[in-house]
Parts: C-alpha cells; structure tokens; sequence
C-alpha cells in the first residue's frame, strides 16, 4: 500500500486547485482519480455536456449492496472581489484555524472522505464506502443528478448517503429545496419622451419582480407547516439577486435580465410556483405585445434542487446521531445533494465539519477542531461498515 497523505496533505492539495463553478475542475479530478489508483481502486467519471468539468465516484469494499456514500462537490465559489489577507488558493493555519476557499465549503470534508480510503482499506469491511464528488454544485447542484443516475446504474445500491456541507458536525435531517429561472424581458426602445409607443423591459420586468413581492406576502402570512417548523426562517421564500438592462436614461430599456429564484420547505411543490409565475409572465407579456408585436418574455429554468424532506426512522440518520452523539433537531436553508440522493431511494442526511457562516466570505476558514472533530466521525462512519446489516 502506498504511503497515505494525511487529512491536512490532502486538503492542501485540493485548495490549491482553484475549482471556480466557472471553470473546469479536471485537473482536481485527475489528481483524484490517480490519488485512488494508488490504492488500487478504479474511479469512475461523468463529464458535464461540455467535457470540461466531471463527477468522479468510487467504491471500496465488497461489491455488496447496503454501504455508505461520503459526497461533496469539488467546485468553490470565485474570490473575485474579495479582501484575502492570505493566498486563498493556499491553505494557511492562523490561531487554530485553516484558511483557504473552500476549506469550509467544502474541500474539507472532501479531503477528510478521501483520507477514509487507507483506513477502509485496513479494516475487514462487510459492507463497502463508496466516495462520490460532484461539479456545479455551487450553481444550483446540477452536476450530482447524472453523477447518481450513473452510480445506481454501475454500483451495488448504497443504503446512506452522507453529504458533508458544513453544519459543525450537528445532524441535518432536513434542507430547503430550490427552484430558479432567467428571466429575459425584450422591449422596444424609442425616445423616452415618446414611452407609449414604445416598452420599456425595466418596467414591464418591474411586474415580475412585483411576483416576488406578493409571493413572499401571500407566505408569510400562512402558518408554517409542521414540516416548515424547525427552518429559520420557516417559510419557503422567493428572491431576485441581480438585474441587468437598459441603454440610457431617455430611451425605454429594450432588454432587462434577471433571476428569480424560490427556496422551497419539504411538502411544498416547485411545479405550482412556477405556473403562478408563467401566468404573470402571461399577463405581462400581453400587455407588451399589444404595443409591439416583437416585445415578450422569455422564462428559462435554471435549476430544480428537491427538499431533504426529514426520515422516519432514517438509516442515514440513525448512523451519524451513533457516530457524532447529536441528538438536536437541525434543518438548513442552503440547498445540497441530499435531496437528490433521498429522490434516488438512498437515506440521506447532511453533516460535515465547518460553520457555514465562513462559506463564501473573504478569509474562509475552518477550525482545526473541526476538521479534527470530522476526522474521528468519518472514522466510527467506516468502523460501521465491519458490520455486516
């Protein structure tokens, strides 16, 4: 067997891979792939449509089912922008701390999973680890789907899987899901001066943007749903983050661009606040078209993250309260894989090291107590698997 890297050696091997959602991530999944041809484990990879970016999987163990997936996703979010007082490519440890993106969200628990690899190895496992690493996950996870249909198809069916976001090691039972669209408003541009003859997109866009507002009314002032509860805050909720249009202050916009996005609690459907959109969009649109013929709309489907809706009894669950000793009841806003896992028929539950207060800022950092606390749990995770269901 070679000579394993520790949890920290890898991790700062995977910092320094700068894996941006906008770029490619090859060259992570390269090194990934070799990392576990050391050991003698065959790595599967599922590109994107471009061939630019791909899942890698593995499973170590008998090729029976019933095991545990540890899962995170490889890409990070830029540091355009962003105050760094140290490399963020380069992991540097400061007062117990390890900064660097991605430290947090999510290349430790990445590195933690892959450390697993030796150590399973070792043991006399009854029941295999399997380790699956996504792309695009911080642009509404869309590379975990095809990264699951793919082992579900190639591997014996894991019972758990395990998604390593940041939650301090508490047990995450349930997630909001997340549904987003682009919105493209074309208007037509005259002299402002001469505005009813023309359409402004900015104002028409306006409307939509006024969905958004009634929406989130019409939620706050229902009573949360039983499921809804144990979210802060516990309501689904629509947003808009960007807006771009216009030419000038005197010409009626021609185009105006945006996102609309809504973050869904578990039991709510996604198809019925997209049809309460399209039927504004509708209303909208005709209104443009009986002054120009060429104005409209265009609603484009972004992303459709599913709800980690809470298990009865869940196996994923049952595991990790053994491993971590949590027994609290936690749900996060933030969308994940684990949904998406849930829908594939695997159990499913979120905890890894880390704050998620520290994702995305400048100075991202996990805590070396963390990042220690997530080493010993992956350990009793795998422990498990020497016993046979």
């Amino acid at each position: 067997m070679p000579n394993s890297l520790t949890p920290r050696e890898i991790l700062e091997t995977l910092v320094a891979f700068p894996t941006v959602s906008r770029d490619s991530n090859l060259a992570l999944v390269d090194w990934v792939e070799g990392y576990l041809a050391d050991f003698g484990i065959t790595a599967h990879r599922v590109y994107d449509p471009t061939g630019h970016k791909a899942a890698i999987y593995a499973h170590i163990g008998p090729q029976v089912e019933g095991g545990i997936i540890l899962s995170g996703h490889t890409d990070v979010v830029p540091v355009d922008g962003q105050e760094w007082d140290t490399d963020p490519f380069t992991v540097t440890e400061r007062g117990g701390r390890l900064y660097g993106r991605g430290t947090c969200d999510m290349k430790g628990f990445n590195a933690l999973a892959l450390a697993m690899v030796p150590y399973a190895l070792s043991l006399d496992l009854k029941r295999p680890l399997q380790i699956a690493l996504s792309y695009d996950e911080e642009i509404g996870c869309v590379g975990a789907p095809h990264m699951i249909a793919d082992m579900v198809d190639r591997l014996p069916k894991a019972a758990i899987a395990l998604i390593g976001e940041p939650t301090n090691m508490q047990v995450v039972t349930g997630q909001k899901g997340s549904v987003g669209w682009q919105v493209h408003v074309r208007g037509h541009e005259v002299h402002s001066s001469m505005m009813h003859e023309g359409v402004s997109a900015i104002l028409e866009g306006a409307h939509l943007l006024s969905w958004v507002n009634d929406t989130n009314d019409r939620i706050r002032a229902q009573t949360p749903s039983v499921l809804a509860a144990p979210f802060d805050p516990p309501f689904s909720t629509a947003h808009t983050g960007t807006i771009t249009g216009g030419t000038a202050h005197n010409i009626t916009a021609k185009d105006c661009r945006f996102g609309i996005d809504v973050r869904l609690v578990p039991g709510e459907d996604a198809a019925s606040y997209e049809a309460s959109l399209r039927a504004r969009v509708a209303q909208v649109e005709a209104r443009m078209k009986a002054i120009h013929p060429d104005a409209g709309i265009t609603l484009t489907p972004q992303f459709d993250v599913p709800p980690l809706a809470p298990e009865n009894n869940g196996q994923a669950e049952q595991i990790m309260r053994q491993a971590t000793g949590d027994n609290g009841t936690h749900a996060v806003s933030y969308g994940t894989e684990a949904g998406q896992f849930q829908n594939a028929g695997y159990s499913a539950v979120i905890c890894g090291p880390g704050d998620i207060a520290q994702a995305h800022q400048p100075n991202e950092y996990i805590e070396l107590a963390q990042f220690t606390r997530g080493e010993q749990v992956l350990r009793a995770v795998v422990d498990m698997l020497t016993v046979s269901p």
